[in-house]
């Protein structure tokens, strides 16, 4: 590993903000811990709680959020200073996508952080945070490089920043069904309390999932035309089945069947849910999995 100017200071700014969403997820795993027993559903013994109880649970929110907001400072300077050692875009390979890629997921998070009654995001996110960023700067790292003349394209530029916000939506996605599933299942057994219970209902977190994917599908399909697009440039066909076209294609399909499954009577609630975990497992995939595993036109992008 060679590091100077620009690039050294990236690399210190994108291994800080994994070290600072690492506490972040803490800050917020103390949150859910801390309202283990602050309410159990019954409103007799909810009033019987501490008020000295409930503000210690905020303010490991709060402290949650703050760190949320220095890591994705420090990201956002990493991602510059990237730039800025390479002269270019920094997306020209792996560790440079998947970086990016948690950037957008961390300033939508934010943004919906600071809204009321939003906070449920933190811990998985600063969790998916942790994971990704702490895999960029020790698996995925790659020195600064110039790129290969197939990215030279602005079509490229266009095609990653629309997969990278799509991601981030989708991932926001996947978080609220993960916790329909698990909020839907206490509900209907009647077990609801702790943090699960300060969670917005079932309907509300399957709702927001729908939202969060049903503006981020036109988003991705976007993302593949532009690809396309980039394609002809670099290679002189619009589609050839690469890996990585295919996998894309792909997770287009398993999203449109969510959607397709969301405005369909018996495929509501669970089975949609299910289908969104599928869509964001698919996305990873193609995002990481090809080009550790699978050799094609996109290999240049690998690590």
């Amino acid at each position: 590993m060679t590091l100077t100017g620009a690039g050294y200071y990236s690399f210190v700014a994108m291994v800080t903000s994994a070290v600072i969403y690492l506490v972040a997820f803490a800050a917020f795993s103390a949150e859910w811990a801390s309202a283990r027993n602050l309410d159990d559903g019954n409103p007799v013994t909810d009033l019987t709680r501490s008020e000295t109880d409930r503000l210690r649970v905020d303010k490991f929110g709060r402290i949650g959020v703050a760190l949320a907001t220095i890591g994705l400072l420090t990201h956002l300077a990493g991602v510059v200073l990237r730039g800025i050692a390479a002269q270019r875009a920094p997306w020209g390979n792996m560790y440079e996508f998947v970086t990016t890629a948690m950037l957008f997921v961390a300033i939508g998070a934010l943004v919906l952080l600071t809204a009321k009654g939003m906070r449920w995001l933190g811990l998985p996110v600063t969790l998916l945070l942790t994971v990704g960023q702490g895999l960029a700067v020790t698996v995925f790292y790659v020195d600064v490089a110039p790129l290969v003349p197939a990215l030279h394209s602005v079509w490229f530029v266009v095609h990653i920043v629309a997969a990278s916000i799509s991601g981030a939506l989708f991932n926001l996605g996947a978080i609220a069904s993960i916790l329909f599933l698990i909020r839907g299942r206490a509900e209907r057994r009647g077990t609801l309390h702790g943090y699960l219970a300060r969670i917005p209902s079932a309907q509300a977190l399957d709702r927001f999932a729908y939202r969060a994917h049903a503006f981020a599908f036109p988003l991705w399909t976007f993302t593949i035309a532009a690809g396309s697009i980039w394609a002809e440039f670099a290679w002189g066909r619009y589609w050839g089945w690469d890996p990585k076209e295919t996998w894309s294609l792909i997770t287009w399909v398993v999203y449109a069947a969510y959607l397709h499954a969301r405005s369909t009577a018996g495929w509501r609630g669970r089975p949609a849910a299910i289908l969104a975990i599928i869509g964001v497992i698919t996305f990873w995939f193609n995002f990481v999995g090809i080009n550790l595993l699978v050799s094609g036109l996109h290999s240049y992008a690998g690590i």
